[in-house]
């Protein structure tokens, strides 16, 4: 792991250069002061999409939409997960009927579908709801743990 961890700030996109025996500290955004790693998911929108692959962090993706039955029983799962991987994975929820043209893009065709990226790159995507210890496990398989 390098020294410093490039990390694009969930709330205003910028990023912040972290030290990572620092990332455990709660580190604030340079710019808008809020939490880099909030420890929770964060809303991922189209006009910060860019930004947010960026990061050196591997970022996990929920797309999900409020009228989906299996996306609303999975989203705890999801809250748990961001808890007891915050600092290694940054987690973050695509609502595909607020972002239509992202969903479009990211060839988003069944709902919940997650999707990891790593180096801003999408290295695998999971279709379905699942529970907390496969959810772990899969991540753990894609190298990270």
């Amino acid at each position: 792991m390098p020294d410093a961890l490039l990390i694009p700030c969930p709330h205003c996109n910028g990023l912040n250069r972290i030290p990572a025996d620092r990332l455990a500290d709660r580190p604030k955004c340079g710019r808008c002061k809020q939490a880099v790693l909030p420890g929770k998911p964060f809303a991922l929108k189209q006009e910060g999409y860019a930004s947010q692959l960026r990061g050196d962090l591997p970022l996990l993706v929920d797309v999900w939409a409020e009228w989906c039955g299996p996306c609303k029983s999975f989203s705890p799962t999801f809250e748990q997960a961001a808890v007891q991987l915050s600092g290694r994975c940054r987690l973050a929820k695509l609502d595909s009927e607020a972002n239509p043209q992202l969903a479009g893009q990211l060839n988003i065709r069944s709902i919940p579908t997650l999707i990891l990226f790593k180096g801003g790159v999408e290295v695998a995507r999971q279709s379905g709801a699942f529970p907390l210890p496969q959810l772990l496990a899969w991540l753990g398989s894609q190298g990270v743990s």
